[in-house]
């Protein structure tokens, strides 16, 4: 069960056009990661401190939800591949379960969907 967006504890205000909320996934030994907003050069460095904070903290799978992101560019698509790394190294793992369409395609043009899966 994931829990609505509102149930997440927002971004802080060094992140602005973003709202990142990180709570227990649905399965033992996941975080559910959601993001909504924009992902940019502005705050992707914010984006990256969560998703490794959460990495590290949780000890756990994350599983990001992109579902309500907007926009995306490669400073965003680099903080997602930076994290998928990181917890590859860790031992764990980073997947993507949802994302919307200029999500989906930014990720289809650079081939690195599969990674993300």
């Amino acid at each position: 069960m994931t829990a609505s967006l509102s149930e997440h504890r927002p971004c802080a205000p060094g992140a602005p056009g973003m709202e990142v909320g990180v709570v227990p996934g649905p399965q033992p030994g996941t975080v559910q990661v959601v993001v909504r907003g924009e992902i940019d050069f502005d705050n992707a460095t914010f984006l990256r401190e969560v998703l490794l904070a959460a990495l590290v903290s949780h000890r756990a799978t994350l599983l990001v939800d992109l579902q309500r992101v907007t926009f995306c560019d490669c400073a965003g698509l680099n903080t997602l591949l930076t994290a998928h790394r990181a917890a590859l190294r860790a031992g764990r793992g980073l997947r993507i379960t949802a994302a919307g369409r200029r999500v989906e395609r930014l990720l289809n043009l650079t081939g690195t969907r599969p990674l993300l899966s």
